[in-house]
């Protein structure tokens, strides 16, 4: 497999797929550049080799053509102020201006590619006439350059045209997966195949249904499975507990049950939050109260996790050699109840600092660790939150399996 580290991209045109799907505000503006700044380290790999950068991403979901909200054109200013050079823009990744601009591209030089979505030939592979579009989209997408690069972590989980179908048109020495999805799998596969222990992992939002998988696979790995969040809920009333109008899975109560037992018989310890912030309704100025986490009542939904649970549960981190976090603790979005999120988020970069190796992963836990100034205090922080997922449950990621066989 061609590695990045080892290519000279002199005199090349590298097609780089990034993941640039990042929010925007309400004048177009970006409002977390996280992801762009993920790509840098490969787009000014390329550029300082004497190769030029034709990139190309998806923006939300666009259901049938172009929309104003979901152009890549909002990107350049952050961009172009962090590579320092003048971003081109192709306004149809498919049209005239994508092919001229590409084959006029110099050494130095990068151009952005309008969304890819679109057009349904990205991300539409089902039937047999969508899969012949797609292959038709991915085979033009491949003949503005020379050399293919994946640097798109976050959608390596999904086998669209940009990420999985286009690899096949180029030769295996001239297609290669950028610094960032290396830094990804090196990180992940240190966390689930070479971890020190204990190994402690933590799950929190809001459905067990989201994260049964991901569960299970764990339960051969860690020695601690912390669970945190709405789906805290589902466990505590699976064992009897009263969770008044908490969040609750009605259909996975035994889900939750059989994982508690399976964590009993492999040994893991199973922690549970222990209290909670209790809130008669889902709005920060909401009448508050605490109580233990089998004590909800009708009316009172739990928000967050009490001073009791914060305090446990810090321990077990701070006694970690290796974490995973993935997932909040409570509403974390409002400053009421964002005490329990900040305050493990603060563990586990103290348990850092000691020399544990912590991995946070999933969208919210990483606009966590964003949001409280912590991201630099953990070792790393995952751009893909699916795709995390999805690796950590053991799955084959089309993206990844493309260029590595």
């Amino acid at each position: 497999m061609q590695m990045i580290d080892n290519y000279s991209f002199a005199g090349k045109k590298a097609i780089i797929r990034v993941d640039f799907n990042v929010p925007l505000g309400a004048q177009y503006e970006v409002s977390d550049d996280t992801r762009i700044r993920g790509a840098l380290p490969t787009i000014k790999k390329v550029l300082a080799d004497g190769g030029s950068a034709i990139l190309m991403s998806h923006l939300g979901r666009p259901k049938s053509g172009p929309e104003e909200k979901f152009s890549l054109k909002h990107v350049i200013p952050v961009l172009a102020a962090h590579l320092g050079v003048e971003i081109q823009f192709a306004n149809d990744c498919m049209g005239a201006q994508a092919v001229e601009k590409s084959t006029a591209l110099k050494p130095g030089e990068v151009l952005l590619l309008e969304n890819l979505r679109f057009y349904t030939a990205e991300n539409k592979v089902k039937t047999d006439e969508e899969k012949a579009a797609t292959s038709v989209f991915a085979e033009k997408l491949s003949t503005y350059a020379d050399v293919y690069v994946n640097d798109a972590f976050g959608t390596a989980h999904r086998a669209h045209a940009s990420t999985t179908v286009i690899a096949d048109c180029f030769a295996e020495d001239s297609k290669m997966f950028g610094f960032l999805i290396n830094k990804e799998i090196k990180a992940m596969d240190k966390v689930l195949h070479q971890s020190d222990k204990p190994m402690t992992a933590i799950m929190g939002g809001a459905k067990v249904s989201d994260k049964i998988q991901v569960i299970e696979n764990l339960l051969d790995k860690v020695d601690n499975l912390i669970i945190g969040g709405g789906m805290t809920y589902t466990f505590i009333k699976a064992r009897g507990g009263e969770i008044g109008n908490s969040l609750c899975e009605e259909d996975k109560l035994d889900v939750a049950a059989d994982l508690v037992k399976k964590a009993e018989d492999k040994g893991v310890n199973l922690i549970l939050p222990v209290d909670q912030v209790l809130a008669d309704k889902f709005d920060n100025e909401a009448t508050t109260e605490l109580a233990g986490i089998d004590q909800g009542r009708e009316g009172y939904m739990g928000l967050d996790i009490g001073a009791k649970s914060v305090e446990a549960l810090s321990e077990v981190i701070m006694n970690s050699k290796t974490i995973l976090w993935n997932g909040p603790m409570g509403v974390f979005e409002m400053p009421s109840f964002q005490k329990g999120t900040v305050s493990i988020a603060k563990a586990i970069a103290e348990s850092t600092a000691k020399g544990c190796f912590s991995l946070v992963g999933g969208g919210d836990s990483v606009a966590a660790v964003n949001k409280f100034g912590l991201a630099d205090k953990v070792s790393y922080v995952s751009t893909g939150g699916g795709a995390m997922l999805e690796y950590i449950e053991g799955k084959v990621l089309p993206g990844i399996k493309a260029i590595r066989g």
